[in-house]
């Protein structure tokens, strides 16, 4: 079991756009391996390749007991919305109600490069958009207007920050 550390505010692979993945090899089944490891971490609903450190299009999620990783994702079929709190492990500490689509479609591959689509509702929609946002190098802060911006900025100043 290979549990990766996770990259924090502040590293510009969070905010660099990944690469897409051509090459459906044996480092890619490492990487899924590792990520799947990764998010199975108590209390994590989502890592993106980024934030391990690997700017490739690909992520894991584990959402009511369902482990599973999506490579190349494009998401599709946005529809209803909720405002539910959302963190980040590259934020730690932080969480604030962000706007998300209440459902959507993702589709992508899986680690042997076979189509895959994955229609999520609440907490999974949520996570397939927050972390295909990580894939383009942004952060679910990003999405935040207003006064939860404002206070977001604020708060971002006191966490700690990856050294360059």
């Amino acid at each position: 079991m290979t549990v990766r550390p996770i990259r924090l505010y502040g590293d510009p692979v969070l905010r660099t756009p990944s690469d897409a993945v051509t090459d459906f090899d044996a480092a890619v089944r490492e990487l899924v391996a590792d990520l799947e490891d990764t998010v199975r971490v108590p209390g994590r609903a989502g890592v993106a390749a980024p934030q391990i450190g690997v700017g490739v299009r690909a992520f894991s999620y584990n959402v009511d007991g369902v482990v599973g990783h999506l490579i190349n994702p494009v998401l599709s079929d946005f529809d209803g919305e909720q405002d539910d709190e959302e963190g980040c492990l590259s934020l730690p500490d932080l969480g604030f109600a962000t706007p998300r689509a209440m459902s959507v479609t993702a589709s992508g591959f899986d680690q042997d490069g076979k189509p895959v689509t994955i229609h999520g509702t609440g907490l999974l929609a949520r996570a397939l958009q927050h972390e295909t946002d990580h894939l383009d190098g942004r952060l679910y802060i990003d999405t935040l207007t207003g006064d939860t911006r404002r206070q977001a900025l604020r708060e971002l100043r006191r966490l700690p920050r990856a050294s360059a």
